[in-house]
């Protein structure tokens, strides 16, 4: 597992949506990572569903398929057969997966989605101290500055910086 840790992680990380301000994952992505059909994953979870309280998974309601649709930007999320809309499953829901699915495979995988999710609340630490520090040095130099901090935080939130305006020299 080695060689392909970095990309599995990656892969995972492609798979944590934000639903309701909470970070999960699709029981659709989970059972593809399992290597075990969707309809499998969630019979060991509704055998085992005293596992599973509200804060651990919970299914989605349309309005968190239109929202998810919009987040991921495509018009469908591979779950259109479907007769019921799926289950999301918050990081502790995953870790709970581990120990109803019992496979060495289910263990090696819940150890890199573990992985990436510490990864991904790393990336948000560093993220909100840069934000900060722009806000201090934005504070600390005067207006002439204004569009420099507005390009860097265009560029921290992904939009390409507006290149219509111009930053002025002190000479003008």
């Amino acid at each position: 597992m080695e060689n392909t840790q970095i990309p599995l992680t990656q892969k995972i990380q492609a798979k944590i949506h934000v639903i309701r301000g909470l970070r999960v994952m699709l029981d659709i992505d989970l059972a593809e990572l399992y290597g075990v059909e969707t309809k499998v994953l969630n019979q060991a979870v509704k055998r085992n569903v005293e596992r599973f309280p509200a804060d651990f998974m919970f299914q989605l309601a349309e309005i968190d398929g239109k929202n998810l649709r919009s987040q991921i930007v495509t018009s469908s999320l591979g779950y259109g057969g479907r007769r019921y809309l799926p289950f999301a499953f918050t990081e502790q829901g995953i870790a709970m997966l581990s120990s109803v699915l019992r496979s060495e495979t289910a263990i090696q995988v819940n150890i890199e989605i573990m992985r990436a999710f510490v990864k991904m609340k790393a990336l948000e630490s560093e993220n909100h101290a840069i934000w900060q520090k722009i806000d201090q040095l934005e504070k600390k130099y005067d207006a002439n500055f204004s569009g420099v901090f507005e390009a860097i935080r265009q560029i921290m939130a992904g939009e390409p910086p507006n290149q219509h305006r111009k930053i002025k020299s002190p000479s003008e």
